[in-house]
């Protein structure tokens, strides 16, 4: 008998464990660590961004693109809930105006990246104009990413969605080590720059690569600056739309990455 009472509780802490990773943050009890909440604004060359401090965690948070609604309500949701310093981008569009052109935001932080940006939605730049408009880049570019990159081996996790057909599979040649699960959505996986980390992620339930080498293409993204600077950095890519789907993702690496090393 006794054989069957070990095995029927061994089931059900299996099941347990199962809830915890798959449950909404309020139900994992952390509200209560929560010290208190300071709401500011930061600009990057005219370029704003609310920032939310919940409590004392070194862990960021940040969401880049104004049109991706679903990445901003799952981080909403988990600032609620969690202690970290999280980004919002001021914007309700996928580009930001930038003198008289946009930009992608998330292609701008380095000197190649903003260079390549800036020529993407206007190819008339004389050269002079375009140095000063990279300059002025130049000048907020380290003092943003001081803000944004934690200290002491802490998260930068960056919440993305898509509905352009972009998927893991269009990260894997970028990739030095890859984990595909055969149940999920190839539109919803994890990337991420410590191999730490990956170790640690391939085990659990959600798609997810590892991008821990420069191969040679500077494309300004965040990801890159990152790894560039020794970040450990997570993006959590979701279909647009699938606000669960990212809160879900957002929890597994909280309770992987954070919670389980407090």
């Amino acid at each position: 008998m006794h054989k069957y009472l070990k095995k029927y509780f061994s089931l059900n802490k299996a099941l347990i464990c199962i809830a915890i990773l798959n449950a909404e943050p309020s139900l994992q009890g952390e509200t209560s660590s929560k010290v208190e909440t300071m709401i500011k604004e930061i600009d990057w060359a005219g370029i704003s961004f609310k920032m939310i401090q919940s409590g004392e965690s070194d862990h960021r948070l940040i969401w880049l693109h104004g049109d991706e609604k679903t990445a901003k309500m799952a981080l909403e949701d988990y600032v609620k809930h969690y202690s970290g310093i999280a980004f919002f981008i001021q914007s309700s569009d996928r580009e930001i105006p930038f003198i008289d052109t946009i930009v992608d935001p998330n292609r701008i932080f380095s000197t190649e990246g903003s260079s390549k940006a800036l020529q993407k939605f206007k190819s008339n730049w004389n050269q002079t104009q375009l140095n000063e408009a990279i300059s002025l880049l130049e000048k907020g570019r380290k003092t943003f990413l001081n803000e944004i990159f934690p200290t002491n081996g802490g998260l930068l996790i960056a919440l993305h969605n898509n509905s352009r057909g972009y998927n893991i599979h269009s990260e894997t040649q970028n990739s030095t080590s890859v984990s595909i699960k055969k149940d999920q959505n190839p539109r919803d996986f994890i990337i991420c720059t410590e191999e730490v980390d990956f170790l640690k992620l391939e085990h659990g339930p959600y798609n997810v690569v590892l991008q821990n080498k420069n191969l040679g293409y500077d494309d300004g993204s965040l990801s890159w600056a990152s790894l560039e600077n020794g970040v450990r950095y997570i993006n959590i890519e979701v279909r647009l739309g699938w606000l669960s789907k990212q809160k879900k993702m957002l929890n597994y690496i909280h309770y992987t990455l954070i919670h389980a090393n407090n």
